[in-house]
């Protein structure tokens, strides 16, 4: 796994993480106009925003079924933190990293580079 260091701050949203899950429905909601990959979708558990290519859209209902599990949480970073790659979504525009502490979560790609 590789290694990023944060060189910007990132702070959550003030809302619970949304985790959903293949075959679930969700109702489709506005595009992100900052991250025009993602749509915030409305589920049983709450909101969150979700890249549309992990949903099959219903046009006529405007609702969707998810068809890849997807986790919203986000991690809080500090400048100058380390933390360890798990998983890129270049097309997102995001990155699934791990802090030395354990803590997970998804921060955008812009706020992290390549650590030596």
């Amino acid at each position: 796994m590789s290694k990023v260091r944060a060189v910007h701050a990132h702070k959550i949203p003030d809302r619970p993480p949304l985790r959903l899950s293949v075959g679930q429905r969700v109702t489709v909601g506005q595009q992100d106009t900052r991250w025009p990959a993602f749509v915030l979708v409305t589920a049983a558990a709450g909101q969150g925003w979700v890249p549309s290519r992990h949903l099959e859209l219903d046009q006529e209902s405007g609702a969707a079924t998810v068809i890849a599990p997807y986790d919203t949480t986000e991690l809080p970073i500090t400048v100058g933190e380390t933390l360890t790659v798990v998983t890129r979504d270049d097309a997102s525009g995001w990155v699934w990293v791990q802090a030395a502490d354990g803590r997970q979560g998804w921060v955008p790609n812009d706020t992290v580079e390549a650590s030596s």
